[in-house]
């Protein structure tokens, strides 16, 4: 990856051009062009207003960054203050999700049937253990990854175990977010995201030591991207992170969403484990959403969103970095990502609700054939006409579901009877698979 240009120093642009700066501020330029909060590597690019030249225009939008900008209690490297700028672009994106995270969306609300949350709340966890792991190297199948989680067995290789590991990390915040965030706490979900996957076990739940050198790269070329805080200053500085995340907004109010983001900032910036410091930084960030009351964000997977632009998640941390501490970088694309997550959740809830009706209509239990079956094999044989070649565990029903083994038996052996699924044996389990003709089968009864 190719490391973006340092802006020029506003002192030196000033140097000399005080009456062409003047004459700048008096055109009312702001910190964003066109609605984005561009770093100077990409605006250098651009065609600046007429009159102007690159380095006068980015003075007159870091000044207007400057007139807007809040400190907050962390520091970088040199003990800049890091600094957030909340513009009308990134007020817009906190509006949409204080109205979208906070509340109800579409059939996901507070007060739903526990089974139909439990659902979406699977799919979520689930989501969000493959995706924050694969981003820092598993390369476990999603398939072998659900069939693991949904059957319950023990992960069998490192890629798996860490899927397994974030998968109990992200069950457990539920439970934590009550607590005040400690030091200790940190370390306790560091231990279980890392837990036997590490060299060194003995590095799960520690600060890295003066001899564990730790740099981050660009796998593909070799760049160093980042070279953390030495370990000497980690505890203190882990210290003033957990001071911000536990600090009261009864004075100088941050919202709680922008907070949420500079702990994932801040802790992904320290680096101060061995490995797995991106794991823990997105993990504070949900522990911080849930703790403030957005309990939607435990639906939400934001790992399958930087999944898929994995170098712009790495820019918002370089942009930060060279333009003096402005936080405001990553907040944005931040913000972005969840905007991203809460609209594929939207669909996929949008789509599950069609499919509902669909198979509703298909097999109404008011109908001679449909009567015969319950709500759940009537689902199953829904999901059967969508993927013909799928296989059918009774555990895995029994996971889906939430219901008993015996009922989950129940239902597939019942599918078996009526002649719609076939079954083979495996080890010591049934393996269930649609019959070839399925759809003609259903609309012959």
């Amino acid at each position: 990856m190719k490391l973006p240009r340092t802006p020029p120093d506003p002192s030196t642009i000033l140097r000399g051009r005080l009456d062409d700066y003047i004459a700048v501020l008096r055109r009312g330029i702001g910190p964003e062009v066109a609605g984005e909060y561009l770093h100077w590597d990409r605006l250098r690019h651009l065609n600046p207003p007429e009159g102007l030249d690159h380095e006068l225009w980015w003075l007159a939008i870091h000044q207007a960054r400057q007139a807007i900008a809040r400190r907050l209690p962390l520091q970088d490297m040199q003990a800049r203050a890091f600094t957030l700028s909340v513009t009308d672009s990134l007020q817009r994106r906190l509006h949409f999700m204080d109205r979208e995270a906070a509340g109800s969306i579409l059939g996901i609300s507070p007060d739903d049937d526990r089974n139909e949350r439990d659902r979406y709340l699977l799919r979520s966890l689930i989501e969000e253990a493959m995706t924050s792991a694969q981003l820092e190297g598993a390369s476990t199948t999603r398939e072998v990854a659900k069939d693991m989680l949904h059957s319950g067995r023990q992960p069998r290789d490192h890629g798996e175990q860490m899927i397994y590991n974030n998968y109990i990390a992200m069950r457990q915040l539920q439970d934590w977010r009550q607590q005040a965030l400690t030091p200790e706490a940190v370390f306790e979900i560091h231990r279980l995201l890392t837990q036997d996957t590490l060299d060194d076990p003995s590095a799960a739940g520690r600060f890295r030591r003066a001899d564990e050198t730790i740099r981050v790269y660009d796998h593909r070329d070799g760049t160093v991207l980042h070279e953390p805080p030495p370990a000497d200053q980690l505890p203190e500085r882990l210290r003033a992170l957990c001071n911000f995340a536990n600090a009261a907004d009864d004075v100088d109010f941050l919202h709680p969403a922008l907070r949420a983001i500079a702990l994932h900032f801040q802790l992904a910036y320290d680096h101060p484990f061995v490995d797995g410091n991106g794991r823990t930084a997105r993990a504070l960030f949900y522990w911080s959403m849930l703790r403030n009351g957005y309990w939607l964000t435990e639906y939400l997977s934001i790992s399958s969103v930087l999944k898929k632009a994995p170098g712009q998640y790495a820019r918002a941390f370089l942009h930060t970095e060279t333009d003096d501490a402005d936080l405001s970088y990553f907040a944005d694309h931040q913000l972005q990502t969840i905007e991203a997550a809460v609209n594929g959740l939207r669909d996929y809830v949008a789509r599950k609700t069609r499919e509902r009706q669909q198979a509703e209509s298909l097999l109404k239990p008011t109908s001679t054939f449909g009567a015969r079956f319950n709500h759940r094999q009537r689902e199953l044989l829904l999901d059967a006409l969508r993927h013909p070649g799928k296989q059918y565990r009774i555990a895995i029903h029994q996971s889906e579901q939430r219901v008993t083994y015996q009922t989950a038996r129940t239902d597939l052996l019942g599918l078996e009877s009526a002649g719609l699924l076939h079954r083979q044996q495996r080890g010591n389990a049934y393996v269930f698979r649609p019959v070839a003709d399925l759809a003609q089968r259903l609309e012959r009864d």
